[in-house]
């Protein structure tokens, strides 16, 4: 059963926020209803601070929901206390200082990151812009692992180059395009065998031009993604550009582990506060073409999903390793592009949770404008 918006909000206009003499809608203490199928994410400002409150909110909401709209939906509540913060370290009255210069026309800027090599990040980025735009969204990818770019492999246009446009009276990059994807790679300047060896600050200014030298467009999500590690790439990108949220990448073992917990951190650092998204774990299982319905979790199993509840951060969802994902990513065509299969499945689930979570940031805090959800056919798609 598909749930309705405004059956939900009908439901909640039948209960009382604590504290408040009018209903749950009229008080505006419903901030945010997101629909997906059978499952609907409420998101609600209250004044009392208390967990009690919190709590009675939560259970009354779930409640209304399931007698009055549909008795077997999914429902997940985050309840946030409106209270005045004291200003600390780049945050004044519970608003967050968004470091950088904005882009014109980009609405979210995402950087996809992995405290360790060779996990799949870019192979996540890929398919989350793949899926981001099958959805209706406008989305670019900005490839900034300077030193290993594969980007333009991963969507078969590593033999293209941008083309020089005038904006404005000035001379801009236009991002190549492919699969509604417009992107720009540092792989589009250098030959397949050549070596990038630059220091930091060579590199930056690569990717500075990259970002205010490009015609981007009007973009829903601008995707960057990050070398692996945390270091002077990952400062310079922050600093250049107002980051709207982060997602990290991890395999579920151990190592791995180790250092998605330093990545999370990074972005966690006091000087640097910028959002994490979220969580997700790749090569979660393995499963057999010939054996689709077997999983086999050779590098562990949810260690990711256990560090994100350790770490209190959103988990993203699960992608299992199987043959095709590299096929795909070889041939240059993202497996999220396939239809009707677990693979579609795992990277829808993934980026209507990244797309859920950028919606509650930027609900909470500024500069990027938030991007409203409506649901059509099963998919989200932006209403301006």
């Amino acid at each position: 059963m598909k749930l309705n918006k405004q059956d939900i909000l009908k439901a909640l206009e039948t209960i009382t926020a604590p504290g408040e003499g009018q209903n749950m809608v009229e008080s505006e203490a419903v901030t945010n209803i997101v629909t997906f199928g059978d499952e609907v994410i409420v998101d609600v400002t209250i004044k009392n601070p208390s967990l009690q409150a919190k709590k009675k909110t939560e259970v009354e909401i779930m409640k209304v929901i399931h007698d009055k709209v549909y008795e077997k939906a999914k429902i997940k509540v985050n309840v946030k206390v409106d209270a005045p913060a004291k200003p600390k370290n780049g945050m004044s009255g519970g608003k967050q200082e968004i470091k950088g210069k904005p882009i014109p026309g980009i609405k979210n800027i995402v950087a996809v990151a992995s405290g360790k090599g060779g996990v799949g990040k870019s192979t996540v980025t890929a398919n989350l812009g793949a899926m981001l735009a099958k959805m209706g969204f406008k989305v670019g990818i900005l490839d900034a692992d300077i030193y290993g770019p594969s980007i333009p492999i991963m969507y078969d246009v590593e033999n293209e180059r941008p083309l020089s446009v005038n904006v404005g009276g000035k001379s801009k990059m236009k991002p190549v395009e492919n699969y509604g994807v417009k992107i720009l790679s540092i792989g589009f300047f250098t030959k397949p065998d050549q070596a990038v060896i630059w220091r930091g600050p060579m590199a930056a200014k690569a990717l500075n031009q990259m970002i205010f030298d490009a015609d981007w467009g009007e973009l829903d999500f601008l995707l960057i993604d990050l070398p692996p590690g945390t270091g002077d790439i990952h400062l310079s990108i922050m600093q250049a550009m107002p980051i709207t949220g982060s997602v990290v990448v991890s395999t579920p073992q151990q190592v791995a582990l180790a250092d998605a917990r330093k990545g999370v951190a990074m972005f966690q650092q006091d000087s640097i506060n910028v959002p994490v998204l979220g969580i997700v774990e790749n090569m979660a299982y393995f499963t057999p073409e010939e054996l689709p319905n077997n999983k086999y979790y050779i590098f562990g199993q949810e260690g990711a999903k256990h560090l994100s509840e350790d770490l209190k951060v959103p988990f993203l969802g699960d992608i299992p390793l199987v043959q095709s994902i590299r096929e795909a990513g070889d041939v240059g065509r993202p497996a999220a592009l396939q239809t009707a299969t677990p693979l579609e499945q795992a990277f829808e689930t993934l980026t209507k949770n990244v797309v859920q979570e950028v919606v509650r940031r930027n609900d909470a805090l500024p500069p990027t404008e938030a991007i409203k959800i409506t649901t059509m056919a099963g998919c989200s798609a932006v209403k301006k």
